[in-house]
């Protein structure tokens, strides 16, 4: 049973165009355990990196006014695509608290990189964008520079529950090459699906911190509702989270485990 008597025990709404968002999600669920999460998984759509900014923006209205329907006190974009391209559009028409993911990784790598190199990895798209370097203009504070590379192969191999052994650690050393050479100190995963890849990325970049983006936007999100009052008060209960996906819930929740490390209730929702 939902206890939704009061505003700040309302869910959290999270979305992503697939299942990579559920890193996001298990970090909420970490750092803010009393409160409950609803996430959707755009699976009948993805992936978003090849669709146009109004295209995005309609895929992300529609999904917030399905999450808003379920009466969510805030919006976590858990989509690196989205949140470039939508967040600012969302923020103009919700009247609710919209976080992303590329302010947090960002803003958490300035905070602890010493030499003012840092590098971001992420899909083709993401790195196309440009929405991590434009977020570094905004955010830094001294003469930072960003060194993008793309990892197309990261989310297919996770997603096969390929993330330890001889292949992925090649493919690994292959896209990561450039980004030790420029001397990098922090790196930013740019793709929600990329914590699961941490233990073969941090063999790689020895030496190198890793910010991962999900942990980062947990952390702010917990910032953003004490600031607005909108911190669940739940004392010794824990927060519950259920999913809704726009096709093949059956496979969304198969491979949901490996990303939660629990079992959670799977629905397909229209949107």
């Amino acid at each position: 049973m939902w206890l939704m008597e009061r505003p700040n025990n309302r869910p959290i709404g999270v979305f992503d165009s697939g299942v990579g968002g559920l890193t996001v999600a298990r970090s909420i669920r970490e750092m803010l355990p009393m409160e409950d999460i609803i996430y959707f998984g755009d699976t009948a759509r993805v992936p978003y990196g090849n669709k146009s900014r109004d295209t995005i923006n309609r895929f992300s209205k529609e999904i917030v006014d399905f999450l808003a329907g379920k009466k969510v006190k805030a919006v976590v974009i858990a989509c690196n695509t989205a949140s470039s391209f939508s967040r600012a559009f969302l923020q103009k028409n919700y009247d609710m608290p919209v976080v992303g993911v590329i302010g947090p990784g960002i803003r958490k790598a300035v905070g602890i990189s010493k030499n003012r190199r840092i590098g971001v990895i992420g899909t083709e798209a993401t790195v196309a964008s440009g929405a991590y370097d434009r977020e570094l203009e905004k955010t830094q504070k001294g003469d930072f520079r960003l060194f993008s590379e793309s990892c197309p192969l990261f989310v297919p191999l996770v997603e096969n529950r390929m993330i330890s052994g001889e292949i992925t650690e090649k493919i690994a050393e292959k896209y990561l090459f450039s980004l030790r050479k420029r001397g990098i100190d922090t790196l930013i995963l740019g793709c929600t699906h990329y914590p699961m890849l941490k233990k073969v990325i941090s063999s790689v970049m020895k030496g190198v911190s890793l910010v991962d983006s999900s942990r980062a936007v947990a952390e702010e999100l917990k910032m953003v509702l004490r600031s607005n009052g909108l911190s669940a008060e739940r004392r010794g209960r824990k927060g519950k989270m259920r999913c809704y996906v726009s096709d093949a819930p059956e496979k969304f929740k198969k491979i949901s485990g490996m990303f939660l490390k629990e079992n959670v209730d799977v629905k397909k929702a229209v949107l």
